[in-house]
């Protein structure tokens, strides 16, 4: 098991300080901070320093505390603070590099989660390869599948290696955000799909589609566009199932992250395993935590990934 987490040479976002429950990230020009529950231990900064640093803070709602609503909030700007802003995310791979609009949401996400920077590069690494390899075989590019795609980060760091991307998330408003983020990293042609997850997987299956990559990062809690209800306890190994059936059983790759509560890596890797790897070799499974490392050294664990080759 391994920990991961964005290089320091990302200019564009950095994690200032943790602790007391909270988190001070600067994302471009501005400074942030809001509520983190996995903070547990104390501010290396003083309060003073926090709040000279801070351009916008998140106060919790009424929601705080409650599933499915806990991040519901305002936020507080200092100064003029813009609502949306643009960042840059420059990988560590030549040509991993596109643009993410950010913005203040009712909800405390701002349209990035940065701690799966590893993931992007692991996306463009491996879709590269199988980019590569198709060409030298005269084969069609290689199909990266992107499931809860939310703003979409991870599709765009798949079309920069050169791959056809479809990405698919449940609700509209943010698919519209991943293809404003598209346009703004001067990418093209990725196919958008509203649609319920699960659905969508079972369909494909049906008319024998396969994909080379697919990458799944479900929430807790969801609805699809007709009010499907997803709930990750009793719906993930069902989703992985069928799932595995549309990707291919030769030179593909899978990508799951997974951010609730109580799911350990070695659980998410088990998962895999016996949704994956029981029918069809798998060529290698590698899993761990990605954490954000703020200034001072102390690792905030957010996320647990698996990442699976054939």
């Amino acid at each position: 098991m391994t920990l991961e987490s964005p290089s320091r040479s990302w200019k564009d976002y950095e994690l200032l300080d943790s602790g007391n429950f909270e988190k001070l990230e600067r994302f471009g020009r501005y400074v942030l901070r809001r509520p983190e529950p996995k903070a547990l231990w104390d501010k290396t900064l003083s309060e003073a320093e926090w709040k000279r640093a801070t351009d916008v803070t998140f106060r919790s709602g009424a929601g705080f505390g409650k599933a499915g609503k806990e991040d519901s909030g305002t936020w507080e700007k200092k100064g003029r603070t813009e609502d949306q802003w643009m960042i840059r995310y420059k990988g560590e791979q030549e040509g991993l590099n596109f643009s993410l609009r950010l913005g203040l949401t009712a909800f405390k996400h701002v349209g990035v989660f940065p701690e799966q920077a590893p993931n992007w590069e692991f996306i463009y690494r491996e879709t590269s390869a199988l980019v590569q390899k198709a060409q030298a075989e005269g084969k069609p590019r290689p199909k990266v599948l992107n499931l809860f795609a939310y703003t979409g980060a991870a599709s765009l760091a798949a079309k920069a290696a050169g791959a056809d991307v479809t990405h698919l998330d449940s609700v509209r408003q943010v698919v519209t955000w991943a293809r404003g983020n598209m346009e703004n990293s001067n990418l093209d042609n990725i196919r958008w799909v509203v649609e319920d997850a699960m659905k969508f997987a079972k369909r494909e299956a049906r008319r024998g589609n396969t994909y080379q990559g697919i990458i799944l990062d479900p929430p807790a809690y969801g609805h699809g566009p007709d009010g499907e209800k997803w709930k990750l306890d009793e719906c993930l190994f069902e989703m992985l199932t069928e799932v595995s059936a549309i990707l291919a059983p030769t030179d593909s790759f899978l990508v799951l992250n997974l951010y609730s509560n109580g799911y350990s890596a070695i659980l998410g890797e088990t998962l895999v395993k016996q949704a994956f790897c029981l029918k069809t070799a798998c060529k290698s499974i590698d899993c761990g935590e990605l954490v954000l490392r703020d200034a001072y050294g102390k690792n905030l664990p957010l996320s647990i990934f698996v990442r699976m080759t054939r």
